[in-house]
Parts: C-alpha cells; structure tokens; sequence
C-alpha cells in the first residue's frame, strides 16, 4: 500500500531530505493539542481548496471568452454563437496541451507574456498621452474617499465589478510551488504591476474622452493598425492564465491525496527539478467538461463574471486566514504585525466580499456549486478513511496473537510479499487472510511503501527493515521520491530485499532461509477491504461511508494501483469491515 508523506526519525538522514526547525511556538502546540482547532483549520483549507478547484474551471472560460469576443467589433456578421463556438475550440486545445507538463508549457508562453505586459503598458502610456495624461492623478489613494463620498451606496455596488480588475494577475503566480520567491517578486514589481498601472489608466483616459465605448473599452483602445496582432496575443495571453489555474489545480489535488483527503487519481510528474509540476488526466477532463459547461451555459453574459469574482475573493479570504495561521505557527511573526496583516487584509477583501454577495443568485452560485462536488468527494473520502484507520487500530493483532498464528500455520517453501498501509502493528486482514488459507510461505515480509517529497530516494536508503516475529516475519518499509518508478517487477526488487534482510539476519542458518525462499517463488498478497456502518449508526453515517465512500473506493484508483506489481504474481484478499 502506498502511505502519505509521514513523518519518521530516519528522513532527517536522506541525503535529498530538506531539513526544518524542530521549534513549537505556543500556537503551534495548542493546534496540536486541540482536535477542534485542527478540524475547523481543515474544513477552511478544504473549502479553500475547492474554491481554488472551481477557480481552475472559471478562469479559462472567463478569460478566453473576454478575449475571443473581440472580433464582433470587427464585423456585425460575427454573433455570439460564433464567439462560443471559437472559444470552445481554444478551450479543447488548452486542456489538450496540459499533457505536455508545465516546464514546457511555461517555457513555451514566457516569450508571449512578455509581449503582453509590454503591449499593454504601450498602448496604455500611448492612450494616456493622447486622450489626457491628468488621468495619473489616479493613482493617489485619497481617492478612494472621494468615490465613495459621491456615489455611496452605487459605488458600493460598484466593487464587485471592480473585483474583476485585480482578477487575472494572480493567475500567473497562481501555484507558487512553480516560482521561487525572489522571481514572484521581481516579475511582479518590475513587469506585471506598471503595465497594469499603465494599461488600466491608458482605459480610463480613452473613456473620458469616448465613453460611449464602455463595454468594448479594451479594444476599442487598441489604435486600429495593432488590432488584429494585439488580439492574437491578448487570446494568447487568456491561454497562459487559464494554464496557471488548471496546473494550480491539479497540485492542490495531488497534496490533497498525500493528506489522505482525496481519493487517489493519476498524478504524473513532468519535471525531475519541481515537484510541484504534475499532471493529472482525470482532473484535466474533468475540468474541461466543466469550462465547457460554463462556456456555452452563460455565453459571455454577466453571470460568468459574477461566478469569477465570488471564487476568487472567497479564495483571497481563506488564504489571507491561512496566511496569518502560518506567521504565527511556523514564521513565528511578531502578534503585533501577524495582527495588522490580518486587520488590513480582511477589511479590504471583505468589502468586496459583501458587495458580491447580491450576486450570488446572478452567477456568483457556480463556483459554490463547483465546490460542493468536491467537498462531497473529500469529506466522504476522509471520514471512511477515518473510520477505516479507526477499525484497524482497535482490532490489530497482538504480537503474541500473530507469534501464535504463525506457530500454528503450515508453512510452505516461497516468499511472500504482503502490503499494507499499516506502519505500526499488523493489521486484522492478516488474521482473516491466515484463518482462510490455513498457510504461510517460509518468509513473509509485511511491506508499506511511503512516497517522500523528494526527488530519488538512494537505493542503500530505499529499504528499512526490522523483525517481525519469530519463523522468517519480517517488516519492510520502501521509501521512493516523486521520480523514482514505483516497481515491484523482475528479480531486482526481490533481490534487494533479501539483500536488505540478510544485513538483520541472526545467522547463517536465517541467510540460507533466505535465499531459499527467494529461489522457490515469490508472491504479492493485496487486501481489499470494504466497509459496513452497522445498525446502530445513523442514516448519514450509512449514507456517506455505504454508498459515497465505497463508490469513490471501487471507482477511483487503490493505494496500490501506481505501483508496478508483476499481474502474475498477485493475490487479492478482500475483507467486509462491519463497524
């Protein structure tokens, strides 16, 4: 079975391990110490990591459709529909590409940010000049006031279209684990945020002087000799903040499953330097199909920026909250500034947030409704795994009960490999296993595999052995990097296990035993448990873990389906747990 990324003495000894702080803050030990603390920080991060999911299906679709629906300007023939339907098709192509990984990807659409940024901040230092350069003014902060003071409860009302406004930078950075910091800040200080400053001010003096020009502002600014090459790079442009969101996505999801609170789909890493930079199929399609939904379903309307700004803002919040649990936990920032960080940031997202909340019934439901499917499959996929965790724990066999069930076991010439995702302890599908089949091979070595966070686990470091028991039992822990192919076939493997084992032996008696078992055969034993809610639990309880949690089980990938195991020479031992 493969285990997420728990943390054991011997990783401060891998030699591709990133060493961390062993200092506790007071916070730190409360969260550890305090259940309910830890829930409500889970259920936020969840939430959050939903919100970010049905982020991923928006942006393109927002972003790409905002792009596409230049061209009516150019000709009163071209209507909405062709609008969807060009933009559909760029959709397709997008998500068509992800497969390529993000490195190439990124490599690839660098050049054509660069372009964009440079374009922008042109023309708008181009419109600024032309149309009336006092509209700079703008930038000074004290008029923040004096738009309100003249439009009140309009201007109000008036942010949840600004939102949009601060929408789409973000994209670029969207998953950090890409960048370092050094080239977020530098990008976006000397690139990203002047040729906003210049491209949105450039706007804003062509609308003083064209106002009639409102809902086509962009490019209705653009002078008309760079039209069409501006709109190549513009929907370019889409393409490159749409690819952020979904590779964002398809991260989140892989740390989900290393937590334990996704079901496990096919995570592939397109990069030997990053291990942020992953692809996932399943939830490529997946979201595809729902930027498609989204695309044809509001065909550019207004809705579809409601939807967008209520995902992103609520995004905002929770990171802000998550944010400032972090300076106090691990940054162990002083109460002082982790106090006004907190203060700032939430009075300014929060007034967006309440003037996007008339929305909700106009679009802004989507992103919730995004969400929901996932908060479904990761409440439902966490709680049976608890219950799951729970049962083993409280009937896993004494060691004097196995010593007995091994003693009284005929025991035949071969070895077995028997996986499970139990570190400590045997658990109860061994007795089931034992009691049924009446046997065990000459050795039996219980393993677990853990996947680390590193790159390539050495492979002096990739076996940890100890005794199990008496009579040839042993524990194995395998421990791969995210580059590292998980393989169990051939005799390389068997081998170097065996090899591992001899290093423990007691003599050369148990080292004979060994080589014997090797020679005569090897076998892999795979438990498959399904779980009951019995008769004393409620309604929802059987709902969630009888139908919800036993379907994402059987239709999603096991814990052992990334392993290359040879078909050959697997046994599937299936278990009904009735808790």
């Amino acid at each position: 079975m493969v285990m997420p990324t728990t943390r054991l003495d011997s990783d401060h000894n891998l030699k591709f391990h990133c060493k961390r702080s062993g200092l506790q803050s007071k916070a730190q030990k409360f969260l550890e110490k305090s259940s309910k603390a830890e829930t409500a920080i889970t259920c936020i991060v969840l939430l959050g990591t939903c919100m970010l999911i049905g982020d991923g299906a928006l942006t393109p679709a927002i972003s790409v459709l905002s792009a596409v629906q230049g061209i009516q300007s150019r000709s009163a023939k071209i209507t909405q529909d062709h609008v969807v339907i060009l933009s559909v098709i760029i959709l397709v192509i997008l998500f068509l590409f992800e497969r390529f990984g993000t490195g190439k990807v990124g490599f690839t659409f660098s050049p054509i940010m660069l372009v964009w940024f440079g374009a922008i901040a042109v023309i708008g230092l181009y419109n600024i000049v032309k149309f009336d350069p006092s509209v700079l003014k703008s930038l000074s902060p004290h008029y923040i006031y004096y738009f309100f003071a003249r439009n009140k409860e309009e201007g109000w009302e008036l942010l949840g279209a600004i939102v949009l406004c601060i929408t789409g930078a973000e994209a670029m950075f969207a998953d950090l684990g890409h960048f370092n910091k050094q080239g977020i800040q530098l990008a976006f200080s000397t690139v990203v945020y002047p040729s906003l400053i210049l491209g949105y001010a450039g706007q804003a003096a062509y609308l003083i002087k064209n106002p009639e020009k409102l809902s086509t502002t962009f490019y209705s600014s653009v002078p008309e000799p760079i039209f069409w090459p501006m709109f190549v790079v513009s929907t370019l442009a889409a393409i490159v903040a749409s690819q952020s969101l979904i590779s964002a996505s398809f991260s989140i999801v892989r740390q989900s499953i290393a937590l334990g609170c996704f079901p496990r789909v096919t995570m592939i890493h397109t990069s030997d330097k990053h291990e942020g930079q992953v692809y996932s199929p399943e939830v490529n399609y997946f979201l595809m199909i729902v930027c498609i939904l989204i695309t044809v379903g509001f065909r550019g309307g207004p809705e579809i920026g409601h939807a967008f700004g209520v995902a992103v803002i609520l995004v905002m919040l929770i990171t802000t909250f998550l944010i400032t649990v972090v300076m106090v936990v691990i940054w162990q920032t002083n109460i002082i500034l982790v106090a006004l960080f907190f203060l700032v940031f939430v009075g300014i997202e929060g007034i967006y947030m309440t003037s996007l909340l008339n929305k909700i019934v106009q679009g802004g439901w989507v992103p919730f409704a995004i969400s929901a499917i996932f908060i479904i499959i990761t409440l439902s996929w966490t709680y049976g795994r608890s219950k799951k965790s729970e049962f083993e724990l409280s009937r896993k066999m004494s060691r004097q009960e196995f010593d007995e069930l091994v003693t009284r076991s005929t025991r035949l010439p071969g070895l077995c490999f028997f996986c499970t995702d139990l570190m400590n302890g045997i658990p109860p599908i061994v007795r089931h296993y034992v009691q049924h089949i009446g046997s065990l091979r000459e050795v039996m070595v219980f393993v677990t595999v853990r996947i680390l966070p590193v790159r390539s686990v050495l492979p002096d470091e990739r076996f940890l052995v100890a005794k199990l028991g008496p009579n040839g039992v042993y524990r194995c822990l395998v421990q791969y990097g995210y580059m590292d192919k998980h393989t169990m076939e051939g005799d390389v493997y068997s081998e170097s296990v065996i090899a591992a084992l001899k290093d423990i032996a007691a003599d050369e008696q148990e080292v004979e035993m060994l080589h014997s078992a090797l020679r005569s055969g090897v076998i892999f034993v795979l438990g498959r448990i399904i779980l009951k809610m019995d008769e004393k639990h409620s309604w929802f309880e059987h709902f969630v873990v009888d139908n919800l949690y036993r379907f994402l089980q059987k239709n999603f990938r096991s814990n052992v389906a990334t392993l290359r195991i040879p078909p050959g020479k697997i046994l599937q031992v299936g278990m009904l747990y009735e808790i």
